[in-house]
């Protein structure tokens, strides 16, 4: 526990760092050359990390989770809808994204008395922050430890400990931390997973995508960007001069000097001749132009895309002429494959936490021979004429049956949607079993009444 508290304590400036830079709240260093000490207080943001970020979670949308032996998976959908698994997963990418990990922590959310398994009672699935939460994790076998939780209540400082068979509450006191509750669940392995994102051998913990050159560069164009205003201080009203002007032409009525500014405004506008009869000549320095400090920030910006994969428009980058569909789709190619990755990466986290969601409802381990597989919206653009000709196609070839759902969903229809052509499909087919039976009939007698029934006549 000392150690995890340690790692936790040791990695925060870490974490809160790419934060700031996440929500554009980070302290630009100033190289003291040509900032002058007046303009200190002015803060630039740029938020490319950001802009980064979001667009690689955002083609991360998790729809839905099922068996893969197309058995009913109703019970996996109940689980997800209760704890609102859909929307809480982009919280946990993003955490992944900005932090280089977020974690799940499984439990029970059941409180109600007696013993026994409670069917009203759904498991507890929650997206933790590692700002809050670390892991202690084993390469080998590739799966967690340990895990501690931190977090202020009533104005104390809690713990929460981990472990494969227990769950340990204890509160900081003065002699140490004392245990207010235990649950001695027996699940035998860790209530905890964690989303790791851009693992290496040597770091399985994962990395941030705002790394250091992200970080580099956003500095770099912040501090352009405040040249720029501080040059719109200094330049935004253009300098002038004047040539053979008398003492007077800078003196109110009174002979006061008058401020620089009445100067410029005023009598610099109306000067009289001199003692000689000669107009003093007034004339105007060049603008500053930022034209030169603009094509600086475009460079970065094209730099930047490159950093974070993202087609250059993305960070504002655009050129005179516009793109084909082809090139657009070109210049999303690497985004695309990146998020393809971090979907193959998750989906095997995500379905690991609904098997220990069920694990933690039945009180026994899901059977091993059936796979949880989880279904993504496709992270690529590919425009709906595409998508319906390839379905079409792969229908015509008959290597798809035309009433199969990987047609639904290869034309793009979300889950919702595939459910109502489900329904559809069905109230369809009932129509045409009544129409069936109908023409099955044996016509009616001629002159019989279709009404009668049979029975003795009345008297």
């Amino acid at each position: 526990m000392a150690v995890m508290r340690q790692e936790l304590q040791a990695n925060r400036f870490k974490l809160q760092l790419r934060d700031a830079y996440y929500d554009g709240r980070q302290l630009i260093r100033d190289l003291g050359i040509s900032i002058p000490p007046q303009l200190k207080g002015l803060h630039t943001v740029i938020g490319w990390p950001r802009i980064g970020v979001d667009a690689l979670e955002q083609r991360l949308d998790l729809e839905a989770m099922r068996w893969s032996d197309g058995s009913d998976s109703s019970e996996l959908e109940e689980i997800a809808e209760a704890n609102d698994l859909y929307d809480e997963s982009s919280l946990g990418h993003t955490d992944a994204f900005v932090y280089g990990r977020g974690y799940i922590s499984g439990g029970s959310s059941c409180e109600c008395d007696g013993p026994g398994r409670c069917d009203d009672c759904p498991p507890l699935l929650t997206v933790e922050s590692p700002l809050d939460m670390t892991m202690l994790w084993d390469p080998r076998l590739r799966m967690g430890l340990s895990a501690l939780r931190e977090c202020i209540q009533d104005e104390e400082r809690m713990s929460v400990l981990m472990l494969p068979n227990s769950t340990i509450w204890t509160v900081e006191t003065e002699n140490g931390y004392e245990i207010v509750d235990r649950d001695d669940h027996g699940l035998g392995m860790l209530p905890v997973l964690r989303l790791a994102n851009r693992q290496r051998t040597a770091d399985r913990i994962g990395r941030s995508e705002i790394t250091p050159d992200v970080m580099s560069i956003t500095d770099a164009a912040c501090r352009r960007l405040l040249g720029i205003e501080v040059a719109a201080e200094f330049y935004g009203a253009p300098q002038r001069y004047i040539l053979g002007a008398s003492e007077s032409a800078f003196q109110d009525a009174e002979g006061n000097a008058t401020s620089a500014w009445e100067t410029y405004i005023g009598r610099m506008l109306a000067l009289e001749r001199d003692e000689d009869g000669n107009i003093p000549e007034v004339g105007q320095f060049t603008a500053h132009d930022p034209s030169g400090q603009t094509k600086i920030i475009d460079l970065y910006a094209r730099i930047m895309a490159t950093q974070l994969g993202l087609p250059p428009h993305m960070l504002g980058y655009t050129s005179d002429n516009p793109a084909s569909a082809d090139a657009i789709r070109s210049a999303e190619s690497m985004l695309v494959k990146k998020a393809e990755r971090r979907i193959r990466r998750f989906g095997r986290v995500w379905a690991q936490a609904m098997r220990l969601a069920l694990w933690i409802r039945d009180g026994e381990p899901p059977d091993k021979s059936r796979r949880i597989e989880t279904v993504w919206r496709n992270p690529a653009t590919p425009t709906v004429a595409a998508s319906t000709d390839a379905a079409v196609k792969l229908v015509q070839a008959g290597v798809l049956p035309a009433d199969s759902d990987v047609v639904l969903e290869m034309v793009g229809l979300t889950q919702s949607q595939q459910q109502r052509v489900r329904a559809d499909r069905r109230r369809r087919g009932a129509s045409l079993l009544l129409e069936q039976l109908g023409r099955d009939l044996p016509p009616a007698p001629t002159g019989a009444n279709p009404g009668a029934v049979d029975g003795p006549p009345d008297l």
